[in-house]
């Protein structure tokens, strides 16, 4: 098998259109993410790319042996190094198929935790990576491990030693992961004490959610100024990034910057980066960043809507739908997609490359933030110092009045203050 003389890693990305597959994705789209999936990854070369329709997956190899014949000389004759196959693949499917092409192999799952490795960047982000990790090598115990070893960088199913670890330690596997959950919840410990010392910050959160690879770091970038990796690249955003804004009305806002959601993604990535996706929980306000120029936008937004329901998002906080990448679009589809967004209420089309439509999202994010407020009077005894100080953070107090056993407030404020000061 050869690399080129770059050193880089030829890969062949393949996407199996089983029949028999009740929830199976349009082939061609499809085919077209796990290519933008592999480019994500650094030091590969995707050399080729090819939808196999397949009647039913083969228990053993997954394909048939006459396809297998004819992707194993394809492959030889392109020098490929590595197979992505868009889908599961059995630890005995993987094993069979490295036998009988003579080259590595990654499916869906292997492919998106690499990608996850190499773009993690906080502390929780890479133990929740190697987390995922470990979960995921545990049901097949075909690969060394000897990432928990390193700092830094991917995984080691591209590279490193293979198959000379067929017979992992099960026990050892389960230590490490136990280590992992302890250490995890010591940095989610210290997470939640940061957020709750920025919840006593009177600024409002605006979380930008989406599709991977919608525009939302450009978006993000574009407002903030910031100098967030914005790749037109698939993942390229792992761990939540803030910044300080200011609207047009001078108001000041913490943007928040998430992970890309993805379809499909593997269970233990879901469990493994709910964590980070919580940040978006805290949100005062949500912009669902679209690439309204893909051909399945439709898809992928619901997608991104199953997840937000999953955290519990959706029914909590505003959500403004921000259609990105118009300056993709032709100039009639273009006029149509505007005149559509017109015609609803908190949809915006724009494009963060070209920055057209952006004053009136931020319009948008003013007035959402600026909800009804509605008159309460609360007591406080001396003893709560905290939520005291909190109230005048918010600037909601109206008025404040001493009483025998503390203090008596009129506040003007929002449904959302006052369930947070609930919480606090």
């Amino acid at each position: 098998m050869g690399t080129d003389p770059g050193g880089a890693t030829r890969a062949w990305v393949l996407h199996p259109d089983i029949k028999t597959d009740r929830e199976r994705r349009e082939p061609g789209p499809a085919l077209e993410e796990a290519v933008a999936l592999a480019a994500a990854l650094p030091g590969l070369e995707v050399v080729g790319a090819d939808v196999v329709r397949l009647p039913q997956a083969k228990a053993g190899l997954l394909f048939g042996t006459g396809k297998i014949a004819e992707l194993k000389a394809w492959f030889e004759e392109a020098e490929v190094d590595l197979v992505l196959v868009d889908g599961p693949v059995t630890p005995i499917q993987q094993r069979n198929l490295e036998k009988e092409w003579n080259v590595k192999l990654l499916d869906r799952t292997g492919l998106i935790l690499e990608i996850f490795a190499d773009r993690a960047r906080t502390r929780e982000g890479v133990l929740q990576v190697e987390l995922a990790a470990l979960s995921y090598q545990r049901t097949r115990l075909v690969r060394a491990w000897t990432h928990l070893e390193r700092q830094r960088g991917a995984l080691g199913f591209v590279g490193g030693p293979g198959e000379t670890q067929i017979e992992a330690d099960r026990r050892a596997i389960d230590e490490a992961i136990t280590r992992l959950r302890r250490q995890l919840a010591k940095v989610v410990k210290t997470r939640e004490l940061h957020r709750a010392s920025r919840a006593k910050v009177p600024f409002p959160v605006v979380a930008l959610v989406g599709y991977t690879n919608a525009g939302k770091s450009t978006l993000f970038n574009r407002l903030t100024g910031a100098e967030v990796m914005a790749k037109d690249m698939l993942f390229a955003t792992l761990d939540p990034t803030m910044r300080g804004l200011v609207l047009p009305s001078g108001r000041k806002v913490i943007l928040s910057d998430t992970v890309g959601f993805i379809s499909d993604l593997p269970t233990q990535l879901v469990a493994a980066f709910r964590a980070t996706l919580e940040e978006v929980l805290g949100a005062d306000l949500i912009i669902h960043v679209r690439d309204i120029s893909h051909a399945e936008t439709e898809e992928q937004a619901e997608d991104v809507n199953t997840i937000l329901a999953e955290l519990g998002v959706a029914e909590d906080a505003p959500l403004l739908e921000a259609w990105n990448k118009i300056d993709r679009l032709s100039p009639d589809a273009r006029s149509a997609v505007e005149a559509q967004a017109d015609r609803r209420e908190n949809i915006f089309a724009l494009s963060s490359l070209t920055g057209d439509g952006l004053d009136e999202l931020l319009q948008a994010v003013s007035d959402a933030l600026d909800e009804e407020r509605v008159e309460r009077e609360i007591e406080l005894p001396f003893a709560d110092g905290q939520r005291r100080a909190w109230l005048h953070e918010q600037g909601v107090v109206e008025s404040e009045t001493p009483t025998e056993t503390g203090f008596r407030f009129k506040v003007r404020w929002t449904a959302r203050q006052e369930k947070r000061f609930r919480d606090l």
